[in-house]
């Protein structure tokens, strides 16, 4: 049977030795390519030294959020931005380069005014954001103030690289989100945020409408999941081991809004693609609460940190502001704090690399402002904070 599958090639093996290395120069990057080949033809390439990891490709989705009322405007800062402690920093996100790979972007959005935004559509549906997920993330990241109301953790953040890995639908498949992180840490990403999943049930659904029985076409699903998570395993190791020849890139990605305690406290899922993958940090959705930060309903569980989801106010693709709630809208707080960090290591006599940043988001996650109960998988490490571990209490 003929599949689509994906391609991983290290050509780091093309390196000629400790001649090139000495002069300084850095290993060809690692290359995706997308085939369709039958079993033999996939087993004679995977032969081939130069192929790290091959993958059937598999559908992802956006993380779809929900719609809030939402607060109006304040002439203030969200109480996301106030949360992490972005408001009460002098820090920006100066000279830091964010990838955000999503539905794309409304790049006439007055959040983005006068920002150096390089688009590149991976979905062959046009550039722009037709769904408006990506244009709200963005401007959670670094979208400057919006009819007074400071709307961006890291608004001073000039140079963003917009990957469309989603189409309008929300709609997209691996290899899309594969190329696009090789993509973007090639093109010197500083942070990749992703806002997406990998969709393990429309994949069975999509077998079975194709005639497979529902037994095997989830057993080639789970398989098809599996080599998923292998390639995403691989090309972050790739990722990383580019530090060796640069200062590194921080890859974060939304643990999903697949659980449902609302309805029953065990009905809690773990994140999943790409949030599970090694080496990226996995973010949880809380909301405000009077007893303190509270994890949402449908928050997935086992992130690395948390950030503010619920009802937060963010770029409306076509002008103004909106609010959304979700995972999809913790991980851009995150990705804006994480480039506030990355503005600090380089201005400080440390090492100035992706490792060092990692390590402080982790060190200065607040544990102290979350509603009594709340439980050490829900909300990770705890909620992110620029500053030392305490962060900002909410009101």
């Amino acid at each position: 049977m003929l599949q689509t599958r994906a391609v991983l090639w290290d050509h780091s093996l093309r390196d000629t030795g400790p001649a090139t290395r000495s002069r300084g120069e850095r290993a060809p990057d690692p290359e995706i390519q997308i085939g369709r080949m039958d079993t033999a033809e996939a087993a004679d390439l995977a032969r081939d030294p130069e192929v790290l990891m091959m993958t059937p490709v598999m559908p992802i989705t956006l993380i779809a959020p929900f719609d809030e009322p939402g607060p109006a405007p304040t002439g203030a800062a969200t109480w996301g931005v106030s949360a992490v402690g972005a408001a009460a920093t002098g820090l920006t996100g100066a000279g830091v380069k964010v990838a955000v790979l999503d539905t794309g972007i409304d790049a006439t959005h007055p959040a983005f005014a006068g920002m150096s935004l390089v688009q590149r559509d991976f979905t062959a549906t046009g550039d722009g954001d037709g769904n408006g997920h990506g244009t709200h993330c963005a401007g959670t990241i670094f979208g400057s103030d919006v009819d007074g109301t400071r709307i961006g953790v890291a608004p001073g953040v000039t140079d963003a690289l917009i990957g469309k890995v989603l189409a309008d639908d929300g709609s997209g498949s691996s290899e899309m989100i594969f190329s696009a992180i090789s993509w973007a840490a090639e093109a010197g990403a500083d942070v990749i945020s992703m806002s997406l999943g990998f969709d393990f049930p429309g994949l069975v659904e999509r077998l079975i409408d194709a005639g497979w029985p529902a037994d095997l076409a989830t057993s080639a699903a789970l398989e098809g999941y599996r080599g998923n998570l292998r390639m995403f395993d691989a090309l972050m190791d790739l990722v990383r081991a580019r530090a060796a020849f640069g200062s590194g890139t921080l890859v974060i990605a939304a643990a999903g809004n697949e659980s449902r305690r609302g309805e029953n406290p065990d009905f809690e899922i773990a994140a999943g693609l790409p949030a599970a993958a090694t080496g990226v940090i996995s973010v949880a959705a809380a909301g405000e609460d009077p007893a303190g930060w509270r994890i949402a309903d449908f928050s997935n569980t086992f992130a690395t940190i948390t950030g503010p989801g619920v009802n937060i106010l963010s770029a409306n693709a076509g002008g103004g502001l909106r609010a959304l709630r979700g995972t999809s809208m913790a991980c851009p707080h995150v990705a804006g704090v994480a480039a506030l960090l990355w503005e600090q290591v380089r201005g400080e006599a440390v090492p100035r690399n992706a490792a060092t940043v990692e390590a402080r988001l982790r060190s200065r996650a607040n544990t102290t402002g979350f509603a009594p109960g709340t439980q050490v998988p829900d909300r990770g490490l705890g909620m992110v904070s620029v500053g030392s571990g305490q962060g900002a209490m909410i009101s």
